[in-house]
């Protein structure tokens, strides 16, 4: 989920009216890929705000209030402006495989609610209008929670006449267009390893819950295995390791090859957890030069200049796949107005070659 805050419960996106115009910031192309490698991207697409505001309420009312200001900047941060610059970043990189993380869908009821809006159909249209063809190929669900009161917007005084519901899930895509890439076996899995957060009033609590999602692909004769994760955050770095120890177990494990991409929720330099160090004693980073920093934007996607400082979104390789290339996509505004950016992360496109062995 999202890495400023754990607490995964209360927002809601809204549908606002796409910007017309150029893009404030138009990134370099990539260059074209040759048949025989692959491109992969990872990119964390931002439930919408930050909910540290409902970490520390301590009654019914501080909550109540929490999630009004939560839904407001979710609103502010629409996700059908930024889908738009999201899908754009998609069609200059034309990744292969794609990992996506929060991928949310938010579901309302009651007078004056607003709409309920769900991410990944959102951005698959927003795709199909250039051109682009992905596959959903896996999910992993993640966090379900609600329905919570939400009392405002709501037409009614009634408390929990209008309500929230939050489910987040971790998706993994495929190009439809890809020539030799063939995949199979979508395969999903939740870490037992999770954290509870309580809730005022005697609600029950909330357990927040992060998975995995992969697939058994071929390009071109190579057999690999494409797995996504989002682990949790910094804030709580022995469930963190858990459920590293659980990636790596499980859908890291074995002798094939094996590329793993999403938000590990720890930094390339050791700064915050040594989640990064267990996971490079396995895996090859594909990042190679310069900070190639991911996160992290102002929660409002309102800030002029960038303010990414940490590198938690990687590519990371394993066997027979080496990496050619890799850039980060997405960390300069993609317009002039909030929301600035498409994401609070920034993400990581990188180009695969493979080692084959010597006949």
């Amino acid at each position: 989920m999202k890495t400023r805050s754990p607490f995964v419960a209360l927002a809601l996106a809204s549908v606002m009216a796409l910007p017309a115009g150029p893009a404030w910031a138009e990134p370099t192309t990539a260059g074209p890929v040759e048949p025989q490698h692959l491109r992969v991207m990872t990119r964390n697409i931002y439930l919408g705000a930050d909910l540290t505001p409902a970490l520390t309420v301590q009654d019914t009312p501080a909550l109540l209030a929490a999630v009004s200001m939560i839904y407001a900047q979710v609103r502010a941060t629409d996700f059908a402006v930024r889908a738009e610059g999201l899908a754009d970043e998609i069609q200059r990189e034309r990744p292969d495989l794609l990992g996506l993380q929060e991928v949310v869908t938010w579901t309302t009821t009651g007078p004056g609610a607003g709409p309920s809006q769900d991410f990944l159909a959102v951005l698959r249209q927003a795709l199909a209008r250039r051109g682009l063809h992905y596959t959903v190929a896996a999910t992993s669900p993640g966090s379900d929670i609600g329905p919570m009161p939400l009392t405002a917007p709501c037409a009614s005084a009634t408390i929990g006449a209008c309500t929230l519901r939050l489910r987040d899930s971790d998706v993994l895509l495929v190009n439809d267009r890809t020539p030799g890439l063939h995949w199979s076996a979508p395969s999903h899995g939740v870490y037992q390893a999770r954290l509870t957060v309580p809730l005022p009033g005697g609600a029950p609590p909330v357990q927040l819950v992060h998975g995995w999602a992969s697939i058994e692909a071929k390009h071109h004769g190579v057999s690999f295995r494409f797995v996504t994760t989002h682990l949790e955050t910094q804030r709580f770095p022995q469930i963190q390791k858990a459920q590293v120890t659980e990636f790596l177990a499980g859908p890291a494990a074995g002798p094939g090859t094996v590329i793993a991409v999403g938000d590990f929720n720890s930094a390339a330099d050791g700064s915050t957890t040594d989640t990064y160090q267990l996971l490079t004693g396995r895996f090859r980073d594909a990042w190679t030069t310069g900070p190639g920093y991911t996160c992290c934007q102002n929660p409002g996607l309102d800030n002029p200049a960038s303010q990414a400082a940490s590198r938690i979104d990687l590519v990371l390789l394993g066997g027979a796949a080496s990496p050619r290339d890799a850039r980060v996509v997405g960390a300069d505004p993609f317009r002039a107005t909030a929301p600035r950016y498409t994401s609070d992360h920034a993400g990581v496109a990188a180009t695969i070659d493979w080692r084959r062995p010597a006949k």
